[in-house]
């Protein structure tokens, strides 16, 4: 009697299953799942498929993702032999049945279709649509299944080596192609500068920041002969007029272009302390201070480790005379970058800024981002490699934020985030994930925020990624570390050379230029990227059924098409090419077919489904209104128009002449961004009385929060 649940979600997906066949179905499914429940069990070495659903989870999960619930998941067989889907919270199963929420969006409950008896007959009718439609959100797989490994066997090594040799092959030709792409491409820029040196002239004055660029270079030539002639840095001034006697560097002469923000950090008369922070799946994720060395009494390492009776001891503490402590403020990277994006700018860093306006700021790390670390797994295990994003933000966000919060003995933190970093905080933040998380934030500000996709995904290298099947995805990028050989290049290649190729490459793929930075600082920006990632989370980025398809972290494809229609947004891009499976469907979804047209159904509800619950903290976004990589504008849209009632923005901001990276590097992003940034932070601070105040900030008045609270 029992039917295997592929069948039973092809036929949901397709319109088929009345609700009393859903029903019934999700009752076959529940009986079967009892049943496997007590009989499966892993194999040893042996991979095994988890069902999408909504999302996917590895093995070694602590707790379960939809809401981190304990409990443990009921697995029902498949029709394959020696497999097994793990059905959880997100699941066709529990999403479909009398009184059940029907979930539709990527990650956790979005919306509550309540069944009422209805004796009009076009209002029964209606309702089966709408539940067919539901229904086939709810199953579609809206992650890259993420492959479950069990403990090495006899044939594992095997299989990781096939894999690793596939992906070397294959990977390296498909780098090579967009390296070779990315000169190609360079060759008319080169061109004209060619053409600018024959005649006489400078290609630079076209530049827009082309005086202050001569300025600060007349000003690091002057600094770094300064520090040949002297041999002591307290002879030197600082990077900024006025600093000399505030932060003398410890650090100059020529840039050694290292990737070591620590080095930087002494180049402006700060320390960098660096902590290890172990998440709940025994991932050990770098943690970095930035700190005035002026205000600390650091402990020798012997003295630290031994302390008093044995006891360990903090390696530095506040000198006593410094009564109040500086409010702690995390910075979390984007995509393939680690947080040394924010400590290359000399003084006009994001982290430095801050912290000699100050702030107490923290800079946590990507997973495997600067070096891949786990407490159990080497980084030859396919396990450790085995996860996405979804880890990323209830594993190490909330782990980083806890860490912060010991060190420092403050409730809450204001925490920055750019691209992926601010998508991972999005995620966290949901209200069946981990919303409490919420709680410890005093605001959560978003640079170039990552939830909804731009238009430079459709581009052929892009498209390519996204085009593949899950197997060939695989083959070709592996099951380990996303093209490991950039990391290993950089120990080989000159750091100039290696940061051109960067840059070439980035540019071409992202369309982005360096046309607002300090191009003479341009090689150090590309020392800290790219980092080590996973493929599975490139794939959940980039793959089949990824973020570059639904084009949105937190809905389907088919609501993200409906907000369009809602929002009267012109699309560029046609929706059919990363919805086809959809819009073959809608000739059975007569729901989708008629979406934007009456607003009464209950349409309405899907695209105004909430993400956030009240345990959200205030938002503050600065959008860059020429990326093309992500469509920050329509998340602000859809905050302002109020289908978030939680979220309440503190403050908002396009700036449209900017790009992805500009919001960090660009030469005035301190007077369009940083200043703000600074405002908001102490505004929305709730320990105001018990905190210095920040340079700046003596007339800020306190932000009052609509829920009564600060």
């Amino acid at each position: 009697m029992a039917r295997t649940l592929p069948a039973f979600q092809s036929q949901v997906c397709e319109g088929k299953q009345t609700p009393s066949q859903i029903e019934a179905g999700a009752e076959i499914l529940q009986d079967d799942a009892a049943t496997a429940a007590t009989r499966s069990s892993l194999t040893a070495g042996q991979d095994e498929p988890v069902a999408s659903g909504l999302c996917s989870q590895t093995s070694h999960d602590k707790c379960c993702l939809s809401g981190m619930s304990t409990q443990a998941s009921p697995q029902v067989h498949d029709s394959e032999p020696n497999s097994h889907r793990e059905i959880g919270h997100n699941s066709v199963e529990n999403a479909i049945g009398p009184g059940a929420d029907v979930r539709y969006a990527r990650f956790g409950r979005e919306g509550q279709v309540e069944k009422e008896a209805q004796s009009d007959t076009n209002e029964k009718s209606m309702q089966q649509d709408e539940l067919g439609t539901m229904a086939a959100l709810a199953s579609k797989p809206l992650c890259p299944p993420l492959r479950v490994r069990g403990p090495p066997s006899f044939p594992s090594p095997f299989r990781a080596l096939f894999f690793r040799t596939s992906a070397f092959v294959l990977s390296s030709t498909f780098l090579a192609v967009v390296v070779v792409a990315a000169l190609i491409t360079s060759i008319p820029t080169l061109a004209k500068k060619v053409i600018y040196i024959l005649t006489f002239r400078d290609i630079n004055t076209l530049r827009p920041f082309y005086e202050e660029e001569c300025r600060r270079a007349d000003t690091r030539r002057e600094k770094q002969r300064a520090w040949e002639h002297y041999e002591s840095a307290e002879n030197i001034g600082g990077d900024q007029e006025g600093t000399a006697d505030d932060y003398p560097p410890t650090e100059g002469g020529k840039d050694r272009l290292l990737c070591d923000v620590g080095y930087y950090a002494k180049r402006v008369g700060l320390e960098v302390d660096m902590f290890h922070v172990c998440t709940e799946d025994d991932f050990v994720i770098s943690l970095w201070h930035v700190y005035d060395p002026k205000e600390y009494l650091v402990q020798d390492a012997s003295e630290a480790d031994a302390g008093v009776n044995g006891e360990k001891v903090p390696r530095k503490v506040l000198k006593p005379q410094i009564r109040k402590p500086k409010f702690p403020v995390l910075l979390l990277p984007g995509l393939l970058q680690s947080s040394g994006a924010y400590c290359c700018n000399d003084d006009d860093s994001l982290a430095f800024w801050l912290c000699k306006s100050g702030f107490d700021v923290w800079l946590g790390n990507n997973r495997c981002g600067p070096l891949p670390n786990h407490k159990t797994f080497s980084s030859s295990d396919p396990r450790m490699w085995s996860w996405t994003i979804r880890h990323m933000a209830t594993f190490d966000l909330p782990a980083l934020v806890s860490r912060v919060l010991a060190e420092t003995g403050i409730d809450k933190l204001g925490l920055i985030c750019h691209s992926q970093g601010s998508a991972e905080t999005l995620i966290a933040l949901a209200k069946d994930q981990r919303p409490e998380l919420g709680e410890k934030l005093s605001v959560f500000c978003a640079l170039a925020p990552a939830a909804y996709a731009g238009p430079l995904v459709d581009r052929m290298c892009l498209r390519f990624m996204r085009q593949i099947p899950a197997f060939m995805f695989q083959m070709t990028f592996g099951i380990h570390a996303f093209i490991p050989l950039i990391l290993q290049m950089q120990s080989l290649l000159n750091p100039r050379i290696y940061a051109w190729l960067g840059y070439r490459v980035f540019s071409f793929l992202f369309k982005w230029s360096d046309l607002r930075w300090d191009r003479e600082l341009r090689d150090r920006l590309f020392q800290f990227a790219p980092v080590y990632v996973s493929a599975e989370a490139m794939q959940w980025w980039l793959g089949q059924d990824g973020f570059a398809r639904h084009r949105c972290i937190l809905f389907a494809g088919e609501v993200v098409e409906y907000e369009e229609r809602r929002d009267d947004v012109a699309v560029k891009t046609s929706v059919e090419t990363f919805m086809e499976p959809a819009i073959e469907a809608k000739a059975d979804m007569p729901y989708l077919n008629n979406m934007g047209r009456d607003s009464s159904r209950t349409g309405d509800n899907v695209a105004s489904t909430w993400w956030y619950n009240e345990q959200v903290p205030p938002f503050a976004m600065w959008v860059c209104g020429k990326d093309r990589l992500v469509d920050g504008q329509r998340l602000l849209r859809r905050f302002e128009s109020g289908r978030e009632p939680h979220v309440q923005l503190v403050h908002s901001k396009v700036i449209d002449e900017y790009e992805h990276l500009d919001i960090l590097w660009a030469i005035d992003a301190a007077e369009q961004v940083f200043y703000e940034i600074r405002e908001v932070l102490w505004k929305t601070c709730h320990v105001r009385d018990r905190c210095r105040v920040p340079e700046g900030c003596e007339g800020v008045p306190a932000w009052t929060s609509s829920r009564g609270r600060v």
